[in-house]
């Protein structure tokens, strides 16, 4: 196991709340950080860079708050760089989350050595999302701290590969933290992702329907009505192979087994006008986890339940397993 010593003792369970594209904010990552788990969000979530600060400023206020007043410590939060090309403000954000010392950054689509560097400075994290051996061996490279092996099922930008296949892969040459991602939904899950040989789950979808979430109640309800045969795997909404909700995908009128694959283009939802459409608005994304998500609790609330089954599933599984050891001897 190898979780990394900033983590520990700040952690109720081995488990980071996603960052979610228009989904995660500062009341999710707050929430989360303050129930004992990872809080992330992604910094295009706020429409500018000064934004981006205000919410950095936000977050480091409410954790050092609930410390000062209960006299636990926070789990740590992070943010999400989208180190692309067509991204006109990673520069910035980088820079913000530099002089804020942001605990973790989570990089996709590129792992950049000069930016682990610039983090590694201030002494934070980068963990790496990665769908299959080249883009992980990649990452490992450049320096990163962790990879998020992002497997079959996942919601959002997601692989392809089975996770007992990804995991093992992956540690045949990196021994730093590796974090599990796809169709997690309870605590159970969560036990499920340390046996097969993950550090911490990943887990986003289960956060959608949460109080603090900032996703729509329509989007919620379908959620609630969707089950992994609703998922629908295509390039068509962001140029890049996701998983959405398939009704989201009909309501919309989009045919994801018609017409061209679109162009990857970051700065396109950036520029789109305040209030108006985009396609990560009216298409929601969702994993093959939706089956097992029947409520909208708050976030307090659902991870109480999640310690609850994964220390229950831990049990069990070491009675089993004792079980077992004697039977053999």
């Amino acid at each position: 196991m190898s979780i990394p010593e900033s983590f520990q003792g700040r952690l109720r369970l081995p488990l980071i709340s996603a960052p979610m594209f228009l989904v995660s904010g500062p009341e999710l990552v707050i929430e989360a950080c303050k129930a004992g788990i990872v809080g992330t969000f992604p910094a295009l979530n706020e429409r500018s860079s000064e934004g981006f600060e205000q919410w950095l400023i936000q977050i480091r206020e409410a954790l050092d708050q609930f410390e000062q007043e209960t006299g636990q410590k926070a789990a740590p939060f992070g943010v999400n760089l989208i180190v692309h090309q067509t991204n006109p403000r990673v520069k910035a954000d980088l820079e913000l989350c530099i002089k804020h010392k942001v605990p973790l950054i989570i990089t996709s689509l590129g792992a950049v050595k000069d930016l682990v560097d610039a983090v590694h400075s201030y002494g934070g994290l980068v963990f790496h999302d990665v769908i299959n051996i080249r883009h992980a061996k990649k990452a490992a490279a450049a320096g990163v701290d962790g990879l998020i092996a992002v497997c079959n099922g996942a919601g959002g930008h997601a692989g392809t590969l089975n996770p007992f296949a990804l995991l093992s892969e992956i540690r045949q040459f990196y021994q730093g933290t590796l974090i599990l991602s796809g169709s997690m939904s309870t605590g159970q899950d969560v036990a499920a992702a340390q046996m097969m040989g993950a550090d911490l789950a990943y887990m986003g979808t289960r956060f959608i329907n949460t109080q603090e979430s900032r996703a729509n109640p329509e989007y919620k309800q379908m959620i609630i009505d969707s089950a992994a045969s609703d998922i629908t795997y295509t390039p068509k909404v962001s140029g890049i192979w996701a998983n959405f909700l398939k009704p989201s995908l009909e309501i919309a009128g989009l045919d994801p087994e018609s017409g061209e694959k679109k162009k990857v283009d970051l700065g396109e939802e950036l520029q789109a006008p305040e209030g108006g459409a985009s396609a990560w608005k009216s298409i929601w994304s969702a994993g093959h986890g939706v089956g097992a998500i029947s409520d909208a609790p708050s976030t307090a609330e659902l991870v109480d339940r999640m310690a609850n089954e994964y220390h229950r599933a831990a049990d069990q599984f070491a009675t089993q397993a004792a079980q077992f050891k004697r039977s053999a001897s």
